[in-house]
């Protein structure tokens, strides 16, 4: 795989975020996780210590391994912060096309998810905002589990 289609392929699957904006209006916009995690501060501070720990995983982290770090930071911290409610839209590339070819299995999903609550807790995200995230997040493993 050459490296950008990794480094897509790491930023996409990191939380499998849908990547697909969402329907909300701003009237309508719940920001309640957004505020659970410190806003876009907050969020951008779980990805730093998120995206390190993903590529030295041990079972996930050669998805991750030439990912440009600080890009790909970036790109969670956008979609994460889109997803939970705040005033960010992400622009990234959309799930499915981009995790097609990868063969992730349910496996690779949930260490992937692990490795996200290690994060969470190491800087501090409320038990209730990681779960509300989590559920936020976790239909997007439709687009991201390949490997049936």
């Amino acid at each position: 795989m050459d490296r950008m289609i990794k480094t897509a392929a790491a930023f996409c699957m990191a939380l499998s975020l849908s990547g697909i904006a969402s329907a909300q209006t701003a009237a309508a916009v719940d920001d309640s996780i957004y505020q659970a995690w410190g806003g876009k501060p907050g969020i951008q501070a779980v990805m730093e210590d998120f995206v390190p720990r993903l590529q030295a995983d041990a079972h996930i982290g050669a998805f991750f391994k030439s990912a440009d770090r600080e890009h790909l930071i970036g790109q969670l911290t956008e979609q994460l912060c889109q997803e939970s409610g705040g005033p960010c839209q992400y622009r990234g590339a959309r799930m499915g096309p981009v995790h097609a070819p990868l063969n992730i299995s349910l496996s690779d999903f949930n260490a992937l998810v692990e490795v996200l609550q290690q994060s969470m807790d190491a800087k501090g995200i409320p038990f209730a905002a990681q779960n509300a995230m989590l559920a936020r997040l976790a239909p997007m493993h439709r687009d991201i589990v390949t490997q049936r």
